[in-house]
């Protein structure tokens, strides 16, 4: 694969479902993911075969990893490991924006 970039910036936001967008870029064998989260979204429990890596832009959250909860806020990292519920409740007032790695691809997402 030859070497690209891309202005995030020239990527449309994605509306995922109410209160979520999101904005993806993908190599061979990794996907990035930017997340913008209002405090009023809908909660969404999953989980999936990918390891996600969150790193917290700006903002605070709850995420909810299996039976733990970690507040994240700006600058702070969490490893979500593959097949593990999860899900993120924004706290306060602020939109959240987080950026996330995704091993290995997320072809669904594009990018």
């Amino acid at each position: 694969m030859p070497a690209h970039n891309v202005n995030w910036d020239a990527i449309d936001w994605v509306r995922v479902r109410p209160g979520m967008e999101r904005k993806t870029f993908a190599g061979e064998g990794a996907t990035l993911a930017l997340f913008r989260i209002q405090p009023d979204h809908e909660r969404l429990p999953h989980s999936h075969h990918y390891e996600q890596i969150v790193y917290m832009l700006r903002g605070t959250a709850n995420f909810h990893v299996g039976e733990e909860v970690h507040c994240l806020t700006g600058g702070c990292l969490l490893v979500i490991p593959p097949h593990v519920t999860h899900y993120i409740d924004v706290q306060g007032d602020e939109e959240v924006l987080e950026l996330d790695v995704f091993t290995p691809k997320r072809p669904e997402y594009g990018g």
